[in-house]
């Protein structure tokens, strides 16, 4: 009899404990399926099941390529350029460097072929500066860049005249990009 007993009180606490655990269960998947519901009324008062928005998204985005086109960057190189540099320790190392301006201006090809010793010895001026320690840093480079921008677009302004329509092509490099950078 006691055996008995003791198998009608294991089932009894395990019935009650799978009642909360089955009360538990469907708490969860009712706040699910709120949860859900609200998600999809929100992205339909938002417009985002018509198409709509699939129409605003890809004007923006037509709109952002015209633009980009509209501001067409030209390039001119300058290749192979082999100097003389310093190490802090005093000997000398030599590097080699390619670099490429950009600019916004159609003639800056034409203007840097023309006015390209007057570059090559400012970039020369400005690089014997520096050490090679200096250059081979991340922040020795993005230094040099911005020197560099300043000093060539320098020498390009200096062949515009203020008066005619050339003037808006002031300061017309915006970016320098180094593609061949070596130090040995």
């Amino acid at each position: 009899m006691a055996e008995e007993e003791k198998t009608e009180e294991v089932p009894q606490k395990s019935s009650g404990g799978g009642k909360g655990l089955m009360i538990a269960l469907i708490a969860v998947v009712v706040i699910l399926l709120l949860a859900v519901i609200g998600g999809g009324y929100f992205m339909y008062s938002q417009g985002m099941f018509n198409g709509a928005q699939q129409t605003q998204i890809q004007e923006v985005e037509e709109s952002q390529e015209e633009e980009e086109s509209s501001k067409a960057s030209y390039t001119a190189d300058f290749k192979d350029i082999v100097l003389n540099i310093t190490k802090n320790s005093g000997r000398n190392a030599l590097m080699k460097l390619s670099f490429t301006i950009k600019s916004k201006e159609e003639t800056i090809e034409a203007r840097s072929v023309e006015n390209a010793a007057e570059i090559m010895d400012a970039v020369i001026s400005i690089i014997s500066t520096k050490t090679a320690e200096e250059l081979r840093t991340l922040g020795g480079k993005e230094i040099l860049k911005e020197e560099m921008i300043i000093a060539i677009n320098d020498i390009l302004n200096e062949n515009i005249n203020e008066d005619n329509e050339d003037a808006s092509i002031k300061d017309g490099i915006e970016k320098l990009f180094f593609v061949n950078f070596v130090i040995k």
